[in-house]
């Protein structure tokens, strides 16, 4: 991987991680509503439910965050591209298409066959 092909990963991380955050300020607007505001138990139950959703999208996000966060810290260090299992080079396309990610393609198949039963 050369140095050009690491700084458009790196400025896409960054520009998700934006994204992300000002996903999480508009969600948390949306969230606001409070079911008591209304005296109907339907309208109080869709409120509620909409404000689990929102709950559950938020827990997703903060924890890519959390993934883009430590790909960010890997390139600090150095080691971003690198496999954390093995110490392999992660191929360029599985990081354009998952640029998070820290397994190579081989520990990752390896990881998703000893979790499965």
């Amino acid at each position: 991987m050369n140095a050009k092909e690491l700084i458009l990963l790196k400025e896409a991380l960054l520009r998700w991680k934006e994204e992300l955050l000002e996903g999480a300020i508009q969600l948390s607007q949306k969230g606001q509503l409070d079911p008591g505001q209304t005296s109907d138990p339907t309208d109080r139950a869709q409120i509620e439910d909409g404000r689990i959703s929102i709950l559950k999208i938020k827990d997703r996000e903060r924890k890519l965050i959390k993934k883009i966060d430590e790909a960010l810290e890997r390139f600090e260090t150095g080691t971003f591209g690198l496999c954390i299992h093995c110490g392999q080079e992660i191929h360029i396309e599985r990081l354009r298409a998952r640029p998070v990610t820290d397994l190579c393609i081989e520990c990752k198949a390896e990881q998703e066959r000893n979790e499965r039963p």
